[in-house]
């Protein structure tokens, strides 16, 4: 029994663990393929569409050796919810474009409460005060280490708001498709990686000139570029799978808040690697996350056992009273049956 409870703690923290870590990779890899001072890679869209073609292929490999099955879902599901996806990744960089730095890191902020409100109107979920104080304190916390200057335009605005209730959404729905068509992670992923690779191809290199006025083509592919677009592509498609692996086990609310502690990790990262300021009220501001992502994951395993309880006291109860029922049944009282076991 132990065992049996241990394991799916392990494989949630396994996939917790990938999450972090190739998200964290893939923000340091991207980094030094689109600064300047690394290879002026400044086609994010056109890279994205990179990212879930290689995506794409390996769910391709996965289902052509069987190590994957394939089931059915319709279409215009998948259809919807890559133009959720698109729409998600276009107007965060958009937003990123548009409005200044702090403004954007405040617009990723909202995205907890929004998903929390869309998952109380769309599957009438609730939360308690604990849990609703913690997601208050961890986003109080990456506010503070990460927002710097605000500045809002109306542009700016629409575009963040786009993406705040975008990228809202498609993380709901990547739940909702697994549990409606009882589909794992990685099979969900490897049906809505062709459609978004392809549209993403088709129009990210318009997009990004848009955002840089640089022409794909114009571009010069070095062997340290090819490399670097290679390993952003590879840890990508885990960090794509873990993904949709963690909403699918969790939920898009325990996802946002937990997975703020990526943007803790990129803050000590870039302090190590790239001589990013560490200030004090970065520290304070990280401490703060922690915190908060501590009292969350307390308040979160609470209400599990506060539903458990009931549940169990119910099925006890349900098991006496058909015991009782049994036994009147039968015509047998309980006192002769300890007698019959007492004289064997």
């Amino acid at each position: 029994m132990d065992a049996e409870k241990k394991k799916p703690m392990v494989s949630d923290a396994g996939a917790w663990a990938m999450n972090v870590v190739s998200a964290v990779g893939l923000i340091m890899a991207n980094k030094q393929l689109m600064s300047n001072s690394g290879y002026g890679f400044s086609f994010a869209t056109t890279l994205t569409g990179f990212h879930f073609t290689v995506t794409a292929l390996v769910g391709w490999i996965s289902s052509a050796t069987g190590l994957s099955v394939s089931k059915h879902i319709p279409l215009w599901e998948l259809l919807w919810f890559s133009i959720v996806a698109n729409m998600s990744i276009t107007g965060m960089n958009l937003s990123l474009m548009l409005n200044s730095v702090g403004f954007y890191q405040i617009s990723k902020l909202s995205i907890i409460p929004v998903v929390c409100l869309m998952e109380y109107f769309l599957h009438s979920k609730h939360y308690s005060s604990r849990v609703i104080m913690a997601v208050t304190v961890v986003a109080l916390g990456v506010g503070v280490c990460t927002v710097t200057d605000v500045e809002i335009k109306a542009k700016g605005l629409l575009c963040a708001c786009v993406a705040v209730f975008c990228t809202s959404l498609q993380q709901i729905t990547i739940g909702s498709l697994q549990k409606k068509y009882d589909i794992g992670s990685f099979e969900l992923l490897s049906k809505t990686a062709p459609i978004q690779a392809i549209s993403l191809l088709l129009f990210g290199p318009f997009a990004d000139y848009y955002l840089n006025g640089h022409s794909l083509l114009t571009y010069h592919y070095s062997m340290g570029a090819t490399s670097f677009i290679l390993l952003s592509c590879i840890l990508a498609v885990f960090c794509n799978t873990s993904q949709y692996l963690c909403i699918g086990r969790f939920s898009a609310t325990s996802f946002q808040v937990l997975g703020h502690m990526k943007t803790v990790c990129v803050l000590v990262l870039g302090w190590l690697l790239f001589d990013s300021a560490l200030t004090l009220k970065n520290i304070l501001g990280m401490l703060l996350a922690v915190v908060g992502m501590v009292v969350y994951s307390w308040a979160v395993e609470h209400e599990k056992k506060a539903k458990i309880s009931p549940d169990i006291r119910v099925d006890s109860k349900l098991g006496g009273e058909a015991e009782k029922l049994l036994e009147k049944d039968n015509g047998v009282a309980t006192s002769d049956i300890e007698l019959a076991r007492s004289e064997s």
